[in-house]
C-alpha cells in the first residue's frame, strides 16, 4: 500500500460519520445516481436505433463525458473551505469515478452482439444499480428503503423511457 493510500484509509477510519457522509458518501452517491440515470436514454436509444456495438460505444462515451462533467461540477462548486466538505479535488475525483461506474455497468452488456440478449442483461444490470443506489441512500441518508426504491426507480424509468421513445421514433 502506498503512503497516500494508507493516509486516505487512516483518514476514513478516524473521520466522524458526518465527515464520511459529506466528504465521500455524498459525492459518490451523486456520481452514482447521475451516471446511472443520465446515461440510460442515450444507451438505450442507440441500442434500439443501431444495435449492440453502437450502444456500447455511446454508453462508454456517455459515461466518460458524464464523469468529466460531474467531476468538474462537484470540484468547482465548492472549495470545501466554507462547508467543510473536504477538498474540491478529492470530491470531484470521487464524483467523477462514481459517475463513470454508474454509467458504464449498464453499457457493458452490449458487448453481447445479440441485441435482445444484451437488452435483457442490461435491464437486470440497471435494476441492480437502482437497488444499490436505494440501499446506499437507506444506509447513509436514512431514507426508508421503499421510498428510495420508488424514487430511484421512477427517475430511472422516466429517463429509460426517453431512450425507448427516441429509439422507436
Amino acid at each position: 500500500m502506498t503512503a497516500r493510500a494508507a493516509a486516505l484509509l487512516s483518514g476514513w477510519r478516524t473521520a466522524s460519520e458526518r465527515d464520511r457522509l459529506l466528504r465521500v458518501v455524498q459525492p459518490a452517491l451523486i456520481g452514482l445516481i447521475d451516471g446511472t440515470v443520465s446515461t440510460l436514454a442515450p444507451i438505450f436509444a442507440a441500442a434500439y436505433l443501431a444495435g449492440s456495438r453502437s450502444a456500447l460505444l455511446v454508453g462508454i462515451a456517455s459515461a466518460l463525458g458524464a464523469a468529466i462533467s460531474m467531476g468538474l461540477s462537484e470540484g468547482l462548486s465548492d472549495s470545501g473551505e466554507l462547508t467543510g466538505r473536504g477538498t474540491a479535488v478529492v470530491r470531484g475525483t470521487i464524483t467523477g469515478v462514481a459517475t463513470f461506474v454508474g454509467g458504464t455497468f449498464h453499457a457493458l452488456p452490449f458487448l453481447i452482439s445479440n441485441l435482445h440478449t444484451a437488452l435483457a442483461v442490461a435491464y437486470v444490470v440497471v435494476g441492480c444499480e437502482l437497488l444499490t443506489i436505494a440501499w446506499v441512500r437507506r444506509r447513509y441518508l436514512a431514507v426508508p428503503l421503499r421510498r428510495s426504491l420508488v424514487q430511484v426507480t421512477l427517475g430511472g424509468a422516466l429517463v429509460a423511457f426517453v431512450g425507448f421513445a427516441v429509439g422507436h421514433a
